[in-house]
């Protein structure tokens, strides 16, 4: 089987949002109050979450290695294991919710979850709408396609020729704005754009690499033609707009757990085998701090 050749030089920007002084108003469930009195944003502040005793963190559940469920039916996957920590660490139970990429600002906003982990790509687009803490894994644009037809450029793109994309993606919103020629087949989750290019239904797929090369990994006749495509990212947590109590929380943990190398022992449990040794100082940021 073709592998993808990684590069060893993922120097990504770090973008964690800006704080807005917004007030919290009354009991918990009111939302973010705005100039004019209205409100975009329901949420739950860090005392009200320790209150009631579980803390609500929207997941994948189709997403291996990062978020899945297994033959057991329990969460695992690196935005778990980082999840699970979170609700030791507040001593409060964790209630996983699962989510799609398309509903990871929509479950916030709306107070379904208190915490986004969903291998959540950060942007200025997403930052106006919710609140990024700091980031805990570096992440870029790859495309896979059959070795029949390994794609390694977009240039000259046959019109009639569709890209496979998951709503709500960084990719989807990069092929719009770079790629508008190139015609977009879209599904709301990781398992059916899987099953579109297994299908044929598509002549590659766009995605983050770290997703599309774990993919050919473990699916004999795939090759990651475009290893790297577009803006070095990060992911990061995300909280609803103006929950300063949960985010500086959240912020304070990241640094922390970096004493003890928390999320390079997370790769060693959750991402080793999918990608082995060779690439965990290359995906896994610590304290925060992008290199």
């Amino acid at each position: 089987m073709k592998k993808s050749t990684f590069k060893k030089a993922l120097v990504l920007t770090a973008a964690v949002s800006t704080v807005f002084a917004l007030t919290a108003c009354g009991s918990s469930g009111d939302g973010a109050e705005k100039a004019d009195g209205s409100s975009d944003a329901v949420y739950r502040t860090l005392d009200e979450i320790k209150e009631d005793g579980t803390i609500n963190i929207g997941v994948f559940s189709d997403k291996n290695p990062f978020g899945y469920v297994d033959e057991n039916g329990e969460y695992q996957g690196y935005d778990v294991y980082f999840a699970n920590r979170i609700g030791e660490d507040l001593g409060v139970d964790v209630n996983f919710v699962s989510t799609e990429a398309a509903n990871r600002i929509e479950y916030l906003q709306t107070g379904k979850v208190d915490i986004i982990l969903a291998n959540f790509t950060v942007t200025a687009e997403r930052a106006e709408e919710v609140d990024f803490a700091l980031p805990y894994m570096n992440v870029a644009l790859g495309v896979v396609s059959p070795d029949s037809r390994v794609i390694t450029s977009l240039d000259d793109w046959n019109s009639e020729d569709q890209m496979i994309v998951i709503s709500g993606t960084t990719a989807e919103t990069y092929f719009i704005e770079n790629y508008p020629d190139i015609p977009l087949q879209k599904y709301d989750s990781y398992a059916t754009a899987k099953n579109a290019l297994e299908n044929g239904n598509g002549v590659a797929w766009a995605n983050d690499n770290t997703e599309v090369i774990a993919f050919a990994l473990q699916n004999e006749g795939y090759t990651v033609g475009i290893p790297e495509l577009g803006n070095k990212d990060t992911i990061a947590p995300a909280v609803s707009k103006g929950n300063t109590t949960l985010l500086d929380w959240i912020n304070e943990e990241i640094k922390s757990l970096a004493d003890e190398q928390f999320f390079h022992k997370d790769y060693d449990e959750t991402l080793v085998d999918t990608y082995g040794a060779e690439y965990k100082e290359e995906l896994v940021v610590e304290g925060g701090e992008v290199k």
